[in-house]
């Protein structure tokens, strides 16, 4: 029995070193480049004392203005998140559709992410078609206002989407997650190691997935109904045969 177990405590480690070595360190920087794992993005400033958690980025064959009017109606109770629905959305289908009614965003602005609104992420940034950032900030397991004073004991989180040009029309959509808290805790340190940070890249991965499925089917779409459209925008009169 003794050795059954040294055996199974071995494994186990093994499985850590190789999690923590190999398989974390691709996992935080999933799809970003050397130079986008250097730069400092304007999130770095949003978060006292905050830390960058991962970055990871994705291509999209879309303008940035076709990419940022899904980013912008993100919500609970409005356009959904386009990740796994079922583990964020209560299994409610995120919108396939740009709605108008959700296009505008203000600082402070309050993002649902449960039905009864006791969770929810603060509008910390808006830049139209260059940058958003979402905040959450907790306090023994209750959130609170990221705008107020910070209370003794605290979790301080923000996601933010970057959105940079490329040439042809494309869209580099760069993601970053940073953190503070009040001290470093090892059961908040394994709980993130072992789960939040899988979390994050297995949801973050299906909303790039997502995200660009719909920006570049929105894009093929414009471009069928303007190929179609008369060039007076208005139907001609069938000529009558001579």
């Amino acid at each position: 029995m003794k050795t059954l177990l040294k055996l199974g405590g071995g494994c186990v480690g093994l499985a850590v070193g190789a999690y923590a070595l190999f398989a974390r360190p691709r996992m935080l920087r999933w799809g970003a480049t050397e130079d986008e794992i250097r730069d400092r993005f304007p999130d770095a400033d949003l978060i006292q004392d905050g830390k960058r958690g991962s970055i990871m980025a994705i291509t999209i064959d879309a303008p940035p203005s076709t990419v940022w009017p899904w980013l912008v109606q993100m919500g609970y109770d409005r356009a959904g998140w386009y990740s796994w629905d079922r583990l964020d959305r209560s299994g409610k289908a995120s919108a396939h559709r740009i709605h108008p009614e959700w296009q505008s965003l203000s600082v402070g602005q309050r993002l649902l992410t449960t039905p009864d609104g006791k969770h929810w992420f603060d509008v910390a940034a808006v830049e139209p078609e260059r940058f958003l950032a979402l905040r959450v900030a907790m306090s023994g397991g209750r959130q609170y206002d990221s705008r107020g004073p910070r209370p003794s004991s605290f979790t301080d989180g923000l996601w933010a989407f970057h959105l940079k040009p490329l040439p042809g029309g494309r869209t580099r959509l760069i993601v970053t997650v940073h953190g503070a808290s009040d001290r470093p805790r090892l059961s908040s340190t394994l709980l993130g190691f072992f789960f939040w940070e899988p979390a994050h890249f297995i949801m973050q991965i299906r909303q790039f997935s997502n995200l660009k499925r719909r920006a570049e089917g929105a894009l093929r779409g414009a471009g069928r109904e303007d190929s179609i459209r008369p060039p007076s925008g208005r139907s001609r009169a069938p000529q009558p045969r001579v």
